[in-house]
């Protein structure tokens, strides 16, 4: 009788324990989807720079500084690395492109061309859509650090070498209150 006493509580705690660790799988691969999801926006965006640019250089003759910080920016940001390298530079990214969307306004006949207009929208659409990834990315990392950080799955966790993910953070341009002129 105590065998058998011994082995239904191995069992259930063997089943607890499976059960644990296949919710820390299945959160963990949530988390690495939401950063997949991040990832194809960013290549998007990064596609759609080289045609920003070729579309701009033509009115902006006396601006190559900010177009080749604009380039210089998306090379850095193609090769990033891990959430945080990637978020610093798309977050500098962000900013040359802010710069470089500034400066259009200076070229009354750039702001008026269709090409621009288009890669404009695509940009916004592209930017709103990144947006939506890192918030669906963040909220995955939150529920996955949780589960790591809570009694009893922490023990687990620890176990099998669940690490926690990192967020991914706004940079410093993007913390900034939009500024408004009349």
């Amino acid at each position: 009788m105590p065998m058998l006493i011994l082995l239904i509580v191995f069992v259930v705690v063997a089943a607890i324990t499976i059960g644990m660790y296949n919710g820390l799988v299945q959160l963990r691969n949530r988390v690495q989807n939401a950063w997949a999801q991040i990832d194809v926006q960013l290549k998007r965006r990064h596609d759609l720079i080289p045609n920003l640019v070729e579309t701009v250089k033509g009115y902006m003759k006396y601006e190559q500084e900010t177009l080749e910080k604009v380039i210089k920016a998306r090379g850095a940001a193609m090769t990033a690395q891990g959430v945080a390298a990637t978020a610093q530079a798309e977050n500098q990214l962000t900013s040359t492109l802010k710069s470089l969307f500034a400066l259009v306004e200076n070229y009354p006949d750039l702001k008026a061309n269709q090409n621009m207009l288009q890669l404009q929208e695509e940009l916004t659409t592209t930017e709103n859509r990144i947006a939506f990834a890192r918030q669906h990315f963040n909220d995955s990392v939150m529920t996955f650090n949780t589960a790591l950080q809570t009694f009893p799955r922490n023990i687990i966790a620890g176990m099998f070498g669940f690490k926690a993910s990192e967020f991914f953070a706004a940079g410093e341009a993007e913390r900034e209150p939009v500024k408004v002129q009349f």
